[in-house]
């Protein structure tokens, strides 16, 4: 009897600890906050684009540098430049947050492009994106998914 309480509080201890780690690897970095977070519905296949702010509470420069989700095969970084009258995406390796001046990815500017969709979307869905910075350290954050330009 006392060999299977034993192993019962090990596999509740293990639990606990698991349970732990994945509430420390959840939470959002102290000063880095995303706001107004959402994702464009676009019919499948069809490159979406990502739209949040990002807020850095903290005393110093954050650099986003990447960001990824079991929902789609590639994400990268987009600023929208016009040129002539004319709009052009560029690939952006790398994003500096500075202290206390928000960051707006959205239409016509810095966004997120998602690329290759692992699964069907649809309005209402939510999507996991974790964003990683130059220090190693990461967020995930819920995307919602919305029909139109609605943020």
């Amino acid at each position: 009897m006392r060999s299977n309480v034993r192993a019962h509080l090990g596999v509740v201890f293990c639990i606990a600890t698991l349970a732990g780690a994945a509430v420390r690897t959840a939470q959002p970095l102290g000063d880095i906050q995303v706001r107004q977070a959402w994702i464009r519905w676009l019919p499948a296949g069809v490159p979406g684009g990502g739209y949040m702010t990002v807020f850095n509470t903290g005393p110093l420069t954050r650099v986003l540098t990447g960001a990824a989700s079991p929902d789609y095969a590639a994400i990268s970084f987009h600023r929208t430049h016009s040129t002539g009258g004319v709009n052009e995406m560029t690939p952006v390796d790398s994003i500096a947050i500075e202290p206390n001046i928000p960051v707006r990815f959205a239409a016509g500017g810095y966004h997120l492009m998602l690329m290759q969709p692992r699964r069907s979307l649809h309005p209402g869905d939510q999507v996991t994106i974790t964003l990683r910075f130059a220090d190693g350290k990461s967020v995930d954050v819920s995307f919602p998914v919305r029909a139109g330009n609605s943020p």
